[in-house]
């Protein structure tokens, strides 16, 4: 028998949870350790349509990356958006685990899968970023045409660059990080998110980055997680399914 303890277990050796940072809520969140798992539905964050999906495909166990109750709840009523969420997964039977910076920063996680998407070799790191080889040198507008392409995701460029060789990755919203890359070697730096101040900052310092979207940076580290899972537990039926409330260049085809 399967339980929501065992998937967690396994989330843990993974992505430890004493690695999240203390502003972060990861674990499980909602539902009884000792519940029977029959389904397993992964996405990046729990939204209604993410819900509809889960009920549809008959699971009864969602893990996310990204967790909910970062604030306190004091109370769960219909009219707060969070309660709705919790309430909903209370009367379907539903349980919640969420893995946020502990698989992030762990080994094989959120940012190694960003690197091996980007085709980096040689890939080392630690914390948030990683920095890796090109498997060619690239100028600015191909490393732009080539991060677009391996993340199915409009990119937004920064800067300038020739000869680009050595990238740095930090994922999300991981745009102070720059100096990191910048001190490692890197070339070009690409995340999440990278406010306007941090990119002046980044791009005078030489460093050509690339913004390609919290949501695209991030989710295919989700679903590394999602055949992990499925190849430990292959009697486990689940279906990894993207939000649909995501928008614009956060969109992501389905998963084949």
């Amino acid at each position: 028998m399967l339980t929501v303890q065992a998937v967690y277990d396994f989330i843990n050796t993974r992505a430890p949870y004493d690695m999240q940072d203390p502003f972060d809520n990861s674990g499980l969140l909602v539902g009884d350790p000792a519940a029977e798992v029959h389904g397993i539905h992964f996405a990046m964050d729990l939204t209604q349509p993410v819900i509809d999906e889960a009920i549809a495909a008959g699971a009864d166990l969602i893990v996310t990356h990204h967790p909910i109750m970062f604030s306190p709840i004091k109370r769960l009523v219909a009219t707060d958006y969070e309660s709705r969420l919790i309430m909903r997964l209370m009367a379907h039977g539903i349980a919640m685990i969420s893995a946020h910076t502990n698989l992030d920063k762990a080994e094989g996680g959120i940012d190694d899968v960003l690197a091996v998407c980007l085709g980096l070799t040689n890939v080392t790191g630690e914390g948030y970023v990683r920095i890796g080889d090109l498997p060619r040198p690239m100028d600015a507008d191909e490393l732009t045409a080539h991060v677009s392409q391996a993340l199915h995701t409009v990119v937004r460029p920064m800067g300038a660059g020739r000869a680009i060789t050595r990238v740095a990755v930090c994922s999300g919203s991981g745009g102070n990080e720059w100096a990191v890359a910048h001190s490692w070697g890197a070339q070009a730096f690409v995340s999440g998110e990278i406010h306007h101040h941090d990119a002046l900052a980044a791009v005078d310092a030489g460093l050509f980055c690339l913004e390609a979207g919290h949501h695209a940076t991030e989710e295919p580290g989700i679903f590394a997680l999602a055949d992990a899972l499925q190849n430990e537990l292959n009697r486990v039926q689940y279906k990894v399914t993207v939000s649909k409330s995501q928008l614009g260049a956060y969109a992501m085809p389905e998963r084949p």
